[in-house]
C-alpha cells in the first residue's frame, strides 16, 4: 500500500513539477535599487541572454564602468530554466556572470571573479 502511494506521488509531481519550472520573459528593462539598469534580451538562437548596460548608479558608478553605458555587457547560455551563465564586462575586465529570473518581475544578477569573489544584485522590471 505505501509503495503505490509513492509512486501515485512521484506520477503526480511529475505533472506538477513543470507548472513550477516554467519559463518567464526575461526580456525588457531591469533595474537595482540604486538605479543602474539593464535591457535584457533574447539573442542568437533565441535561447541566449544579451544585457545592455543602460545606467549605472551608486559606488559602481566610476568613469571606468561609465565607458560601458549603452554596451552589450552581459552575455549568456541557457543553464536551466530561466538560468543563463557567461560573461559580464566589469572594472575593465570580464567576470564570471550568472543570470537568473527568479519570478516574473525579479532578474538576479550574481558577478564573480576569480571563482571567488562573487556578488549578486536583484534586478526588477520596471
Amino acid at each position: 500500500m505505501m509503495k503505490s502511494v509513492l509512486t501515485a506521488a512521484a506520477i503526480a509531481a511529475l505533472f506538477v513539477a513543470p507548472a513550477f519550472a516554467q519559463n518567464m520573459d526575461p526580456n525588457g528593462t531591469w533595474v537595482d535599487r540604486w538605479g543602474t539598469s539593464f535591457t535584457f534580451e533574447l539573442c542568437g538562437d533565441g535561447t541566449q541572454l544579451c544585457g545592455v548596460l543602460n545606467d549605472i548608479q551608486g559606488d559602481s558608478r566610476t568613469e571606468e564602468n561609465l565607458a560601458f553605458v549603452g554596451q552589450e555587457v552581459v552575455q549568456g547560455a541557457p543553464v536551466g530554466p530561466n538560468k543563463w551563465e557567461g560573461t559580464i564586462a566589469l572594472n575593465g575586465g570580464n567576470a564570471k556572470a550568472i543570470v537568473e529570473q527568479t519570478a516574473p518581475d525579479t532578474i538576479k544578477l550574481t558577478g564573480c571573479q576569480a571563482a571567488i569573489f562573487c556578488s549578486s544584485i536583484d534586478y526588477q522590471r520596471q
